[in-house]
């Protein structure tokens, strides 16, 4: 920043002192909000379920060196609840952020079959709170060494994670603004029905009204909210507005953390005046408190804070380029789900598919037609059959399989017929094509049948 006209908005704005226990407070239930989600995977047998009981997993492209740990996942989840709870504590900060960080993103590259948008939002939050000065105040690190305690940190290390935030929202926003959501309404049409015994309002969901109701609700609640928050006046309803929006979508939908991830999330737009206030009140009680008195102000060394800005550009830059490749491809992207993962697409769409696959030896001709769930879990199964990468890793994992089996050269044929939206279910791959010699990657895959309709918006 050599002009000074961006040295003063830099110092007037984005360096501008605010008060620490903002990010203090976001670093206290954002950590615990993750140790009580490692606890539940626990309790409820998951961890078993779905990392150690399959067979096989599928890999994000890149990532084929993140390997499955067995009964060493149990170690995985336990480094990550641990961590958790120190990261909440503010002990040993920067350590337990990094290895929140990393143990919770291995967790979510082992397979991408439960890959979910706030387990992705999450991993990009701890990276960004792993270069932020979120203990400060208000933590295990401030008490053990007073001289580390700030009551101030500069305005954008909290305008981070508040940036952070409104992309997310703002994306899920313009991925709604298309005809399948706005002008039929859905998936909303398919699924509220089948929530007609909710409790009170259970009724009104045979409506199609209602399903529109909800449509347009969403696509102006995603737009806007970001900067209803970051209003002051409006603030207070519209948390108000994120709390009631998200307990109605855990009620209706099983969408798992997502709505409690962003009800927590969302405190991160509350006036840094208030969190001190409220640090100070907790300290007129409980003396012994670390709350941050002073006001020292924290501040980065230069050639550090160069290195953090530079950082968190380029992290930013990329949030922002993402989930536009979908236009590198000239197919329909919920048809194709190329460049879908990533771009907070969020609940868009009711897709089901139904793969038979067969297996020829090249040589011998000998055809063997493919029991699915000798190899997958349901789940997997549900997935591979609806998305055109899983296909492919699918037909590697076969054509491994059976060249185990002693076959010379397999060769993997599948017939797959998927349904979207409501639409009949067509022929969703080219059933000549030997998916054995296809390889995955970046490209476009032209052995996608094509849709033979159009999805019209962003």
């Amino acid at each position: 920043m050599n002009h000074p006209s961006l040295r003063i908005l830099s110092k007037a704005y984005i360096g501008k002192p605010v008060y620490s226990a903002s990010l203090a407070v976001f670093r206290v239930v954002f950590g615990m909000m993750i140790f009580i989600s490692t606890i539940r995977f626990w309790a409820k047998g998951w961890i078993d379920e779905l990392y150690i009981q399959p067979q096989y997993f599928f890999h994000y492209y890149g990532f084929e060196w993140v390997q499955p740990m067995g009964q060493y996942t149990y170690a995985l989840f336990a480094l990550c609840g641990i961590s958790a709870l120190l990261f909440a504590a503010g002990l040993w900060y920067r350590l337990s952020a990094v290895l929140l960080f990393i143990s919770f993103t291995y967790i979510e590259l082992m397979d991408k079959t439960n890959y979910l948008n706030h387990y992705y939002f999450v991993s990009l939050v701890l990276f960004l709170m792993i270069w932020l000065p979120a203990h400060v105040n208000f933590s295990v690190d401030a008490l053990r060494k007073p001289s580390l305690q700030n009551r101030f940190i500069p305005r954008w290390t909290i305008g981070s994670i508040r940036l952070m935030m409104g992309i997310l929202y703002v994306f899920a926003g313009l991925a709604k603004l298309n005809s399948d959501w706005l002008v039929e309404a859905m998936p909303l049409r398919l699924w509220l029905p089948a929530q007609n015994d909710t409790p009170l309002i259970g009724s009104l969901f045979n409506h199609v009204w209602v399903a529109y109701l909800f449509s347009w609700f969403a696509v102006l609640y995603d737009l806007t909210i970001p900067f209803f928050l970051l209003n002051r006046r409006t603030r207070p309803y519209a948390y108000l507005t994120v709390v009631v929006f998200h307990v109605l979508t855990a009620i209706l939908f099983p969408i798992g953390m997502f709505p409690y991830v962003m009800i927590v999330s969302a405190l991160v737009f509350f006036d840094s005046a208030d969190a001190d206030r409220l640090l100070m009140k907790l300290k007129t009680w409980i003396a012994s408190l670390p709350v941050a008195l002073s006001d020292n102000v924290y501040s980065y060394k230069p050639v550090w804070y160069k290195s953090i800005t530079m950082l968190f550009a380029s992290f930013f830059a990329l949030q922002l380029l993402l989930p536009w490749r979908y236009l590198l491809y000239d197919s329909e992207l919920f048809w194709t789900e190329e460049g879908y993962r990533f771009s907070w697409r969020v609940m868009l769409m009711e897709k089901m598919g139904y793969a038979q696959f067969v297996v020829k030896d090249g040589v011998t001709g000998e055809k063997i037609a493919v029991n699915n769930n000798e190899f997958l879990t349901k789940n997997q199964e549900k997935m591979m059959a609806t998305q055109s990468d899983f296909i492919l890793q699918y037909a590697q994992i076969l054509k491994a399989h059976y060249l185990k089996q002693g076959m010379q050269t397999p060769e993997v044929y599948a017939t797959i017929y998927v349904g979207l939206n409501g639409r009949q279910s067509r022929l969703y791959a080219d059933t000549s094509l030997n998916l054995a010699n296809e390889k995955d990657g970046f490209k476009q895959k032209t052995w996608l049948m094509p849709f033979n309709d159009t999805i019209y918006g962003l």
